[in-house]
């Protein structure tokens, strides 16, 4: 899960340098589609399995979010400090507890409930600080709209999943993001397309591969331990976030952003950790 985090933050950097050059978030993300594409669909012809899955309207859904969600963060990730960016793509848990009550009918906790308030009370610090404290420096509305819509997307491709899971191959749901976010990015980017030269073109390919890195650190924890436990360890993303800003953008996040962060993370741990114990008592109960 360490790695993972280390992987995702190298990966955000990557995105940031490459924006530098020139290049428009339509032509990253449709580079690191193509790197997905080919990576996954060698997995699921490795697996001898169909790659168009059974339920297509709900799996072309799942492409569309994630590709929606990825643009949004890209977005906001090359143009606001990296270590802010980060954060608000952590307020997923929010967006998703919602969409889970409404959709997939779960049961909202006390634990929960925290979560929602301190991760509330975090983004204020976040977003607005100007709105409470003086000398304090607000972030571009337009570029916390898109992490905002960001983690949204995230928690609707989150929940589709969780929803395909049950009639489809991990391989299968992973391949329809390239599918649907790669002639997506084309379209979108039109005529911007901008020459990369040989560094840029580099960092194009380390976005796809860091991403890859990620995804597989991710998948191997979440299969040798507990879900919620394992996940309660992607948050040092964070703390990798804000090392490499400071190192390769001289970014420091201010106090308020620092403020708004422990209070984002602590609610999300609250949530993680609350659930987990909740999930031991019902199994104490049934045994």
């Amino acid at each position: 899960m360490l790695m993972s985090a280390f992987a995702f933050s190298l990966m955000s950097s990557c995105v940031k340098l490459v924006s530098t050059y020139g290049i428009p978030v339509f032509e990253i993300v449709a580079a690191r589609a193509i790197v997905s594409l080919i990576i996954s669909y060698v997995d699921v012809k490795r697996k001898k399995i169909s790659v168009w899955g059974n339920n297509k309207k709900l799996l072309i859904a799942r492409g569309v979010a994630g590709s929606l969600a990825l643009i949004c963060v890209y977005f906001s990730v090359a143009t606001l400090p990296l270590a802010e960016a980060t954060i608000l793509q952590y307020l997923y848990p929010v967006f998703t507890v919602i969409l889970a009550l409404l959709f997939l009918h779960e049961k909202i906790h006390i634990s929960t409930i925290i979560c929602v308030f301190c991760c509330f009370m975090g983004t204020l610090l976040i977003v607005a600080p100007g709105m409470t404290f003086e000398n304090a420096t607000e972030l571009p509305i337009l570029s916390v709209v898109a992490a905002l819509l960001g983690a949204l997307g995230s928690a609707i491709a989150y929940v589709i999943v969780k929803r395909l899971s049950a009639s489809e191959d991990s391989s299968v749901i992973i391949f329809y993001f390239p599918v649907v976010a790669l002639p997506l990015s084309i379209f979108l980017l039109g005529s911007d397309f901008v020459m990369p030269d040989k560094e840029a073109l580099l960092l194009l390919l380390f976005v796809g591969i860091f991403t890859q890195m990620g995804q597989i650190g991710l998948t191997k924890a979440m299969q040798t331990e507990v879900a919620s436990k394992a996940a309660a360890y992607s948050y040092v993303h964070v703390v990798f976030s804000i090392i490499l800003g400071w190192l390769l953008f001289s970014e420091f996040p201010s106090a308020w952003t620092l403020a708004g962060g422990i209070l984002i993370i602590v609610g999300a741990l609250i949530n993680v950790f609350g659930n987990m114990d909740l999930r031991q008592v019902k199994l104490k109960k049934t045994t």
